[in-house]
């Protein structure tokens, strides 16, 4: 199975991207929010996928992180989520949103994506409200703004994943979560190294 593309951004739509991996152009569905953090046309791009296999459909799924993925495989288990009910709720909510709405029981949050109306939310929140916990998104407690401090270990953690090709918002992710699990006075190369491994899924 494909698990991760990295290529070059070649084209992209609405609700698709066109990535080039050694001159092989992959077809690849993304939320809206994914779609967004690609970055621009001729970009290094890497996605997290999943293949979705139907009895007349192969269709190759991107994700901007594997916590993003994690949610998507979580979703469309649901009786009633197919691919693209579970990439247009990924579209209206991030994943720490979606979480926050699965752990209170937050059917009228989840109902705001489109195609998804008030029975089929209310049967996504109570079927995930007791593994929303151990899903991954934002850690608590960590924001953003704490690891964009300037000279932080965790800014520099941010800039030495993008410098690696990553994009700034999965960068950014992955170090939240490398800073949740190691402690505020993490150095900056334990940063890397967990954060590098919660990138790799």
């Amino acid at each position: 199975m494909i698990a991760k593309l990295t290529g070059t951004l070649d084209d992209f739509g609405a609700d698709w991207a066109v990535i080039d991996v050694a001159g092989v152009g992959y077809l690849v569905h993304a939320s809206a929010k994914t779609l967004s953090a690609l970055g621009v046309r001729g970009d290094e791009v890497a996605v997290f996928t999943d293949l979705q296999v139907s009895e007349n459909d192969l269709r190759l799924i991107g994700f901007a992180s594997a916590a993003e993925r994690d949610w998507f495989r979580m979703l469309t288990q649901i009786q009633g989520v197919g691919s693209k009910v579970a990439l247009a709720i990924l579209s209206a909510l991030s994943t720490e949103e979606l979480q926050r709405a699965c752990a209170g029981g937050d059917a009228a949050t989840v109902s705001r994506a489109q195609g998804v109306g008030p029975k089929l939310a209310g049967r996504i929140v109570n079927e995930l409200r007791d593994k929303a916990g151990a899903l991954p998104g934002r850690p608590a407690g960590v924001s953003l703004a704490a690891i964009s401090q300037p000279g932080s270990a965790g800014a520099d953690a941010v800039s030495a994943l993008q410098n690696l090709g990553f994009k700034p918002a999965v960068a950014a992710s992955a170090v939240a979560h490398a800073q949740a699990e190691l402690g505020g006075e993490a150095e900056l190369n334990d940063l890397v190294r967990v954060a590098l491994r919660k990138v790799a899924g």
